[in-house]
Protein backbone atom coordinates (compact mmCIF):
# COMPACT_ATOMS: atom_id res chain seq x y z
CA UNK A 1 0.00 0.00 0.00
CA UNK A 2 1.13 3.26 -1.05
CA UNK A 3 0.29 6.33 1.26
CA UNK A 4 1.48 9.63 0.41
CA UNK A 5 0.60 11.96 3.82
CA UNK A 6 0.82 15.80 2.92
CA UNK A 7 2.36 18.06 5.38
CA UNK A 8 0.27 21.54 6.35
CA UNK A 9 2.72 23.74 8.63
CA UNK A 10 0.01 26.03 10.61
CA UNK A 11 0.57 29.22 11.56
CA UNK A 12 -1.73 31.73 13.15
CA UNK A 13 -4.23 29.85 12.18
CA UNK A 14 -3.35 29.77 7.92
CA UNK A 15 -3.46 27.13 6.07
CA UNK A 16 -0.17 26.47 4.14
CA UNK A 17 0.41 23.38 2.02
CA UNK A 18 3.93 21.76 1.95
CA UNK A 19 3.74 21.09 -1.60
CA UNK A 20 1.02 21.03 -4.36
CA UNK A 21 -1.96 18.60 -3.92
CA UNK A 22 -3.41 16.11 -6.36
CA UNK A 23 -6.44 14.37 -5.06
CA UNK A 24 -8.77 12.17 -6.98
CA UNK A 25 -12.62 11.26 -5.25
CA UNK A 26 -14.74 9.19 -7.08
CA UNK A 27 -17.97 10.39 -6.82
CA UNK A 28 -21.61 8.74 -7.03
CA UNK A 29 -25.27 9.72 -7.98
CA UNK A 30 -27.86 9.14 -5.17
CA UNK A 31 -29.90 6.90 -7.19
CA UNK A 32 -26.58 5.00 -8.89
CA UNK A 33 -27.73 1.59 -8.67
CA UNK A 34 -31.14 1.70 -6.86
CA UNK A 35 -32.76 0.27 -10.07
CA UNK A 36 -35.04 3.15 -11.10
CA UNK A 37 -36.56 2.89 -14.57
CA UNK A 38 -35.27 5.94 -16.57
CA UNK A 39 -38.36 7.74 -16.57
CA UNK A 40 -38.63 7.35 -12.15
CA UNK A 41 -35.42 8.87 -12.24
CA UNK A 42 -35.74 11.70 -13.88
CA UNK A 43 -39.08 12.32 -12.40
CA UNK A 44 -36.95 12.23 -9.26
CA UNK A 45 -34.35 14.86 -11.01
CA UNK A 46 -37.20 17.19 -11.60
CA UNK A 47 -38.70 17.30 -7.92
CA UNK A 48 -34.83 17.32 -6.40
CA UNK A 49 -34.50 20.38 -8.59
CA UNK A 50 -37.60 21.79 -7.38
CA UNK A 51 -36.80 21.53 -3.87
CA UNK A 52 -33.03 22.70 -4.17
CA UNK A 53 -34.35 25.51 -6.29
CA UNK A 54 -36.77 26.84 -3.70
CA UNK A 55 -33.65 26.65 -1.20
CA UNK A 56 -31.43 29.41 -3.63
CA UNK A 57 -34.10 31.35 -4.98
CA UNK A 58 -36.94 33.02 -2.40
CA UNK A 59 -39.24 33.54 -5.13
CA UNK A 60 -38.77 29.96 -7.33
CA UNK A 61 -42.20 29.07 -8.18
CA UNK A 62 -42.50 25.05 -8.58
CA UNK A 63 -44.55 23.81 -11.00
CA UNK A 64 -48.16 22.30 -10.98
CA UNK A 65 -48.48 19.03 -11.94
CA UNK A 66 -50.83 16.19 -11.12
CA UNK A 67 -48.73 12.88 -11.00
CA UNK A 68 -47.99 12.32 -8.06
CA UNK A 69 -44.10 10.73 -8.02
CA UNK A 70 -42.88 7.45 -7.23
CA UNK A 71 -41.17 7.68 -3.70
CA UNK A 72 -40.92 5.17 -0.99
CA UNK A 73 -41.04 7.01 2.51
CA UNK A 74 -38.81 5.40 5.21
CA UNK A 75 -36.30 4.39 3.02
CA UNK A 76 -33.98 7.00 2.07
CA UNK A 77 -35.72 7.25 -1.17
CA UNK A 78 -37.52 10.12 -1.23
CA UNK A 79 -35.90 12.41 -3.59
CA UNK A 80 -35.12 15.63 -1.75
CA UNK A 81 -32.41 17.57 -3.10
CA UNK A 82 -29.11 15.60 -2.68
CA UNK A 83 -27.30 14.71 -6.16
CA UNK A 84 -23.61 13.50 -5.80
CA UNK A 85 -22.02 11.65 -2.97
CA UNK A 86 -18.12 11.50 -1.76
CA UNK A 87 -16.72 8.25 0.31
CA UNK A 88 -13.58 8.64 1.81
CA UNK A 89 -11.95 8.60 5.66
CA UNK A 90 -11.28 10.77 8.34
CA UNK A 91 -9.42 10.00 11.81
CA UNK A 92 -6.80 7.97 12.86
CA UNK A 93 -7.24 4.98 12.45
CA UNK A 94 -9.34 6.37 9.38
CA UNK A 95 -13.14 5.80 10.13
CA UNK A 96 -15.02 5.73 6.88
CA UNK A 97 -18.00 9.09 6.16
CA UNK A 98 -20.11 9.86 3.04
CA UNK A 99 -20.57 13.18 2.46
CA UNK A 100 -22.88 14.98 0.13
CA UNK A 101 -20.79 17.37 -2.66
CA UNK A 102 -21.85 20.43 -2.63
CA UNK A 103 -20.52 23.72 -4.44
CA UNK A 104 -23.08 25.79 -3.10
CA UNK A 105 -22.11 26.00 0.49
CA UNK A 106 -18.48 25.92 2.30
CA UNK A 107 -18.53 23.82 5.48
CA UNK A 108 -17.11 20.66 5.57
CA UNK A 109 -18.88 18.42 8.69
CA UNK A 110 -19.94 14.56 9.49
CA UNK A 111 -22.18 13.51 12.83
CA UNK A 112 -20.06 12.72 15.46
CA UNK A 113 -20.27 10.63 18.29
CA UNK A 114 -22.06 11.37 21.47
CA UNK A 115 -24.65 12.67 19.49
CA UNK A 116 -27.93 14.20 21.04
CA UNK A 117 -29.39 14.39 18.07
CA UNK A 118 -28.66 12.91 14.83
CA UNK A 119 -30.26 11.35 11.17
CA UNK A 120 -30.04 7.66 10.53
CA UNK A 121 -27.02 6.83 8.27
CA UNK A 122 -25.74 3.66 6.73
CA UNK A 123 -22.43 3.90 8.19
CA UNK A 124 -21.22 3.93 12.08
CA UNK A 125 -21.02 7.53 13.21
CA UNK A 126 -17.69 8.96 13.47
CA UNK A 127 -16.06 8.87 16.91
CA UNK A 128 -13.31 11.74 17.79
CA UNK A 129 -12.18 9.65 20.71
CA UNK A 130 -11.23 6.67 18.41
CA UNK A 131 -8.78 8.84 16.50
CA UNK A 132 -5.06 10.13 18.12
CA UNK A 133 -5.29 13.21 15.59
CA UNK A 134 -8.35 14.65 16.28
CA UNK A 135 -8.84 18.67 18.34
CA UNK A 136 -10.68 21.12 18.89
CA UNK A 137 -10.01 24.26 17.24
CA UNK A 138 -10.03 27.22 19.28
CA UNK A 139 -12.61 29.86 19.26
CA UNK A 140 -9.45 32.13 17.51
CA UNK A 141 -8.91 29.52 14.51
CA UNK A 142 -9.68 30.64 11.06
CA UNK A 143 -12.04 28.08 10.37
CA UNK A 144 -14.33 29.49 13.87
CA UNK A 145 -13.96 33.20 12.69
CA UNK A 146 -14.68 32.50 9.52
CA UNK A 147 -17.66 30.73 9.77
CA UNK A 148 -21.21 33.07 9.65
CA UNK A 149 -22.23 31.50 13.23
CA UNK A 150 -20.11 30.62 15.94
CA UNK A 151 -20.08 30.95 19.70
CA UNK A 152 -17.35 30.32 22.13
CA UNK A 153 -17.54 28.42 25.39
CA UNK A 154 -13.85 26.97 26.49
CA UNK A 155 -13.71 25.91 22.50
CA UNK A 156 -15.89 27.17 19.16
CA UNK A 157 -19.08 25.55 18.51
CA UNK A 158 -21.01 26.39 15.61
CA UNK A 159 -24.22 26.93 13.82
CA UNK A 160 -24.23 26.09 10.19
CA UNK A 161 -28.00 26.04 8.32
CA UNK A 162 -29.30 25.54 4.97
CA UNK A 163 -31.73 26.83 2.67
CA UNK A 164 -33.85 23.88 2.50
CA UNK A 165 -34.51 23.97 6.67
CA UNK A 166 -31.47 21.52 7.10
CA UNK A 167 -29.08 22.56 9.81
CA UNK A 168 -26.17 21.04 11.95
CA UNK A 169 -24.78 22.39 15.38
CA UNK A 170 -21.31 20.84 16.58
CA UNK A 171 -17.83 21.56 17.66
CA UNK A 172 -15.31 23.17 14.90
CA UNK A 173 -12.36 20.53 15.18
CA UNK A 174 -9.57 19.49 13.04
CA UNK A 175 -9.17 15.74 11.65
CA UNK A 176 -6.55 13.82 9.32
CA UNK A 177 -8.61 13.50 6.14
CA UNK A 178 -7.55 10.41 3.71
CA UNK A 179 -8.79 10.50 0.37
CA UNK A 180 -8.22 8.02 -2.79
CA UNK A 181 -8.07 3.99 -3.03
CA UNK A 182 -6.15 2.31 -0.71
CA UNK A 183 -3.11 1.33 -2.94
CA UNK A 184 -2.60 5.40 -3.26
CA UNK A 185 -3.76 6.77 -0.47
CA UNK A 186 -3.54 10.71 0.08
CA UNK A 187 -3.76 11.84 4.02
CA UNK A 188 -3.90 15.74 4.59
CA UNK A 189 -3.70 16.38 8.41
CA UNK A 190 -5.14 19.66 10.26
CA UNK A 191 -8.37 20.09 8.10
CA UNK A 192 -10.89 21.60 10.01
CA UNK A 193 -14.40 20.42 9.96
CA UNK A 194 -17.93 20.67 11.82
CA UNK A 195 -18.19 17.53 14.41
CA UNK A 196 -22.18 17.71 14.24
CA UNK A 197 -23.69 16.85 17.65
CA UNK A 198 -26.88 18.24 16.79
CA UNK A 199 -27.95 17.50 13.46
CA UNK A 200 -31.63 17.82 11.12
CA UNK A 201 -32.95 18.77 8.51
CA UNK A 202 -33.69 16.49 4.98
CA UNK A 203 -31.25 13.73 4.64
CA UNK A 204 -31.35 10.67 3.83
CA UNK A 205 -29.67 7.51 4.97
CA UNK A 206 -26.52 7.06 2.76
CA UNK A 207 -25.32 10.14 3.98
CA UNK A 208 -23.35 11.30 7.22
CA UNK A 209 -22.64 15.13 6.27
CA UNK A 210 -21.88 17.69 3.93
CA UNK A 211 -18.84 18.69 1.89
CA UNK A 212 -18.52 22.05 1.11
CA UNK A 213 -16.10 22.85 -2.54
CA UNK A 214 -17.82 26.50 -2.28
CA UNK A 215 -15.89 29.57 -2.55
CA UNK A 216 -15.81 30.51 1.25
CA UNK A 217 -12.68 30.13 3.32
CA UNK A 218 -13.65 27.49 4.98
CA UNK A 219 -14.65 24.97 2.19
CA UNK A 220 -12.51 22.00 1.53
CA UNK A 221 -11.19 24.03 -1.82
CA UNK A 222 -10.11 27.05 0.23
CA UNK A 223 -8.48 24.63 3.02
CA UNK A 224 -6.32 22.56 0.36
CA UNK A 225 -5.33 25.74 -1.10
CA UNK A 226 -5.69 24.64 -4.37
CA UNK A 227 -6.06 26.80 -7.41
CA UNK A 228 -7.87 24.08 -9.73
CA UNK A 229 -10.45 21.61 -9.58
CA UNK A 230 -12.77 19.90 -11.70
CA UNK A 231 -15.26 17.19 -11.97
CA UNK A 232 -16.91 15.19 -14.87
CA UNK A 233 -20.28 13.87 -14.49
CA UNK A 234 -20.80 10.25 -15.94
CA UNK A 235 -24.25 9.38 -17.91
CA UNK A 236 -27.17 9.92 -15.10
CA UNK A 237 -28.68 7.31 -16.53
CA UNK A 238 -26.05 4.93 -15.85
CA UNK A 239 -24.11 3.43 -13.14
CA UNK A 240 -20.74 4.66 -13.48
CA UNK A 241 -18.90 6.89 -10.77
CA UNK A 242 -18.09 10.20 -11.70
CA UNK A 243 -14.15 11.84 -11.02
CA UNK A 244 -13.37 15.12 -8.83
CA UNK A 245 -10.27 16.63 -8.98
CA UNK A 246 -8.45 18.56 -6.52
CA UNK A 247 -6.03 19.89 -7.58
CA UNK A 248 -4.71 18.49 -10.77
CA UNK A 249 -3.49 19.89 -14.03
CA UNK A 250 -6.50 20.43 -15.61
CA UNK A 251 -5.34 19.80 -19.30
CA UNK A 252 -4.89 16.70 -19.91
CA UNK A 253 -5.79 16.85 -23.30
CA UNK A 254 -2.97 19.42 -24.19
CA UNK A 255 -5.27 21.20 -25.88
CA UNK A 256 -6.25 24.76 -26.29
CA UNK A 257 -9.69 25.63 -24.60
CA UNK A 258 -12.22 28.37 -24.36
CA UNK A 259 -12.88 29.99 -20.94
CA UNK A 260 -15.62 31.73 -19.39
CA UNK A 261 -15.28 34.23 -16.40
CA UNK A 262 -16.45 33.02 -12.84
CA UNK A 263 -17.98 35.71 -11.05
CA UNK A 264 -18.83 36.45 -7.57
CA UNK A 265 -22.01 37.69 -5.85
CA UNK A 266 -21.06 39.32 -2.59
CA UNK A 267 -24.84 38.44 -1.50
CA UNK A 268 -24.51 34.93 -2.56
CA UNK A 269 -20.99 34.39 -1.69
CA UNK A 270 -20.39 30.30 -1.70
CA UNK A 271 -22.05 30.27 -5.14
CA UNK A 272 -20.05 30.15 -8.61
CA UNK A 273 -21.78 32.40 -11.14
CA UNK A 274 -21.23 32.66 -14.66
CA UNK A 275 -21.60 35.16 -17.51
CA UNK A 276 -24.29 33.94 -20.04
CA UNK A 277 -25.13 36.36 -22.66
CA UNK A 278 -27.67 34.27 -24.67
CA UNK A 279 -29.07 31.03 -26.42
CA UNK A 280 -29.71 29.71 -29.47
CA UNK A 281 -32.20 26.80 -31.04
CA UNK A 282 -31.80 25.01 -34.12
CA UNK A 283 -30.25 28.11 -36.34
CA UNK A 284 -32.34 30.64 -34.52
CA UNK A 285 -30.48 33.14 -31.89
CA UNK A 286 -33.58 33.47 -28.94
CA UNK A 287 -34.08 37.28 -28.50
CA UNK A 288 -33.83 37.51 -24.82
CA UNK A 289 -32.83 40.18 -23.18
CA UNK A 290 -29.88 40.74 -21.38
CA UNK A 291 -31.40 41.46 -18.09
CA UNK A 292 -33.22 37.77 -18.45
CA UNK A 293 -29.23 36.38 -17.27
CA UNK A 294 -28.19 39.59 -15.58
CA UNK A 295 -27.26 39.76 -11.77
CA UNK A 296 -28.26 42.31 -10.43
CA UNK A 297 -26.80 45.01 -7.29
CA UNK A 298 -28.90 43.46 -4.56
CA UNK A 299 -28.04 39.86 -5.21
CA UNK A 300 -30.55 38.81 -7.38
CA UNK A 301 -30.73 37.34 -10.73
CA UNK A 302 -27.56 36.22 -12.39
CA UNK A 303 -26.17 32.44 -13.48
CA UNK A 304 -25.07 29.91 -11.13
CA UNK A 305 -22.77 26.47 -12.25
CA UNK A 306 -24.24 24.11 -9.49
CA UNK A 307 -23.25 20.81 -8.78
CA UNK A 308 -26.69 20.05 -6.36
CA UNK A 309 -29.22 21.06 -8.54
CA UNK A 310 -29.76 18.10 -11.56
CA UNK A 311 -31.70 20.05 -13.88
CA UNK A 312 -31.19 23.44 -16.01
CA UNK A 313 -33.24 25.82 -14.20
CA UNK A 314 -33.78 29.40 -16.89
CA UNK A 315 -35.24 32.59 -15.47
CA UNK A 316 -38.85 32.63 -16.69
CA UNK A 317 -38.25 35.41 -19.07
CA UNK A 318 -35.30 33.09 -20.87
CA UNK A 319 -37.08 29.77 -20.74
CA UNK A 320 -40.81 31.13 -22.18
CA UNK A 321 -38.48 32.23 -25.25
CA UNK A 322 -36.54 28.43 -25.21
CA UNK A 323 -40.03 26.74 -24.89
CA UNK A 324 -41.59 28.59 -27.77
CA UNK A 325 -38.72 28.23 -30.14
CA UNK A 326 -38.54 24.09 -29.62
CA UNK A 327 -42.72 24.15 -29.90
CA UNK A 328 -42.08 25.84 -32.61
CA UNK A 329 -39.12 23.27 -34.35
CA UNK A 330 -40.48 20.28 -32.97
CA UNK A 331 -42.98 19.06 -35.32
CA UNK A 332 -44.99 16.82 -32.53
CA UNK A 333 -48.16 17.78 -30.64
CA UNK A 334 -47.40 19.21 -27.07
CA UNK A 335 -48.40 16.78 -24.04
CA UNK A 336 -51.17 17.18 -21.99
CA UNK A 337 -49.48 15.84 -18.76
CA UNK A 338 -46.00 14.32 -17.89
CA UNK A 339 -44.90 11.28 -16.10
CA UNK A 340 -41.58 13.36 -16.17
CA UNK A 341 -42.61 15.68 -14.31
CA UNK A 342 -41.19 18.49 -16.71
CA UNK A 343 -43.25 21.61 -18.52
CA UNK A 344 -42.34 20.67 -21.57
CA UNK A 345 -42.77 17.39 -23.21
CA UNK A 346 -44.26 16.10 -26.55
CA UNK A 347 -46.39 12.79 -27.85
CA UNK A 348 -43.78 10.49 -29.76
CA UNK A 349 -45.47 7.78 -31.74
CA UNK A 350 -42.46 5.21 -31.20
CA UNK A 351 -43.04 4.12 -35.21
CA UNK A 352 -41.50 8.03 -35.80
CA UNK A 353 -38.80 8.01 -33.33
CA UNK A 354 -36.08 7.77 -35.73
CA UNK A 355 -37.50 10.41 -37.92
CA UNK A 356 -37.86 12.87 -35.16
CA UNK A 357 -35.84 16.50 -35.78
CA UNK A 358 -34.71 17.39 -32.59
CA UNK A 359 -33.01 21.47 -32.96
CA UNK A 360 -29.60 22.36 -30.99
CA UNK A 361 -29.11 23.42 -28.40
CA UNK A 362 -26.29 26.32 -27.96
CA UNK A 363 -25.84 28.18 -24.58
CA UNK A 364 -23.67 31.70 -25.46
CA UNK A 365 -21.74 32.09 -22.01
CA UNK A 366 -18.73 34.80 -22.11
CA UNK A 367 -16.47 33.99 -24.87
CA UNK A 368 -17.48 29.95 -24.77
CA UNK A 369 -20.74 28.83 -27.06
CA UNK A 370 -21.71 25.56 -25.49
CA UNK A 371 -23.43 23.15 -27.59
CA UNK A 372 -25.25 20.71 -25.90
CA UNK A 373 -25.32 16.89 -26.79
CA UNK A 374 -28.91 15.88 -27.66
CA UNK A 375 -29.30 13.53 -24.40
CA UNK A 376 -27.84 16.36 -22.14
CA UNK A 377 -31.35 17.98 -22.86
CA UNK A 378 -34.05 15.98 -24.29
CA UNK A 379 -35.32 12.70 -22.94
CA UNK A 380 -36.79 10.04 -25.46
CA UNK A 381 -39.32 7.49 -23.65
CA UNK A 382 -40.34 4.55 -26.40
CA UNK A 383 -42.78 2.98 -23.62
CA UNK A 384 -44.57 5.95 -22.33
CA UNK A 385 -44.49 7.58 -26.16
CA UNK A 386 -43.00 11.10 -25.11
CA UNK A 387 -39.93 13.47 -25.82
CA UNK A 388 -39.11 15.82 -23.40
CA UNK A 389 -37.13 19.33 -22.91
CA UNK A 390 -35.16 18.34 -19.80
CA UNK A 391 -34.90 22.49 -18.70
CA UNK A 392 -37.66 24.20 -16.53
CA UNK A 393 -38.39 27.67 -15.37
CA UNK A 394 -37.36 29.15 -12.15
CA UNK A 395 -40.12 31.76 -12.22
CA UNK A 396 -38.59 34.80 -11.46
CA UNK A 397 -35.29 36.60 -12.73
CA UNK A 398 -32.47 33.87 -11.41
CA UNK A 399 -31.02 30.57 -13.62
CA UNK A 400 -28.85 27.66 -12.56
CA UNK A 401 -27.15 25.29 -14.96
CA UNK A 402 -27.46 22.40 -13.60
CA UNK A 403 -25.91 18.56 -13.90
CA UNK A 404 -27.94 17.18 -16.42
CA UNK A 405 -26.49 19.38 -18.80
CA UNK A 406 -23.35 18.99 -17.52
CA UNK A 407 -23.52 15.01 -18.37
CA UNK A 408 -19.69 13.63 -20.43
CA UNK A 409 -18.25 16.99 -19.88
CA UNK A 410 -15.55 18.06 -17.70
CA UNK A 411 -16.23 21.55 -15.97
CA UNK A 412 -12.86 23.15 -14.98
CA UNK A 413 -12.72 25.59 -11.84
CA UNK A 414 -9.51 28.12 -12.35
CA UNK A 415 -9.47 30.05 -9.10
CA UNK A 416 -6.44 31.22 -9.83
CA UNK A 417 -7.67 32.86 -12.99
CA UNK A 418 -11.22 33.31 -12.00
CA UNK A 419 -11.86 31.58 -14.96
CA UNK A 420 -14.14 28.14 -15.91
CA UNK A 421 -13.90 25.94 -18.85
CA UNK A 422 -16.09 22.87 -20.59
CA UNK A 423 -14.21 19.96 -22.07
CA UNK A 424 -16.23 17.37 -24.13
CA UNK A 425 -15.25 13.71 -22.00
CA UNK A 426 -16.03 10.26 -21.52
CA UNK A 427 -16.39 10.91 -18.14
CA UNK A 428 -16.33 7.09 -16.78
CA UNK A 429 -12.83 7.13 -18.50
CA UNK A 430 -11.70 9.65 -17.05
Amino acid sequence: MLKITLLLFVSLGTWTLAKPINVRLDLTHVDSGRDFTKQELLQRMTLRTNTRATTIFPNYKKPTNPITPLVYPGNGDEPYDREYIAKFSIGTPPQPVVLTVDTGSDLIWTQCQPCLTCFDQGLPYYDPSNSTTFSYLSCSSDICTSLPLSSCHQQCFYLYEYGDGSATVGSVSSETFTFGPKKNEISVPNLGFGCGFLNGGIFVSNESGILGLGRGPVSLISQLGVNEFSYCFSSLFGKKSSPLLLGTSMDPYNMKIQSTPLIKNPTNPSFYYLSLKGITVGTTLLHIPPSAFALHDNGTGGVIIDSGTALTVLSDVAYQQVRKAFVHQIKLPVAKESMTYLDLCFSLNSSLLQSVQVPKLVFHFENVDLELPKENYIFEDHKTGELCLVITSSGDTSSIFGNFQQQNIQIVYDLADEKLSFLPALCDKL
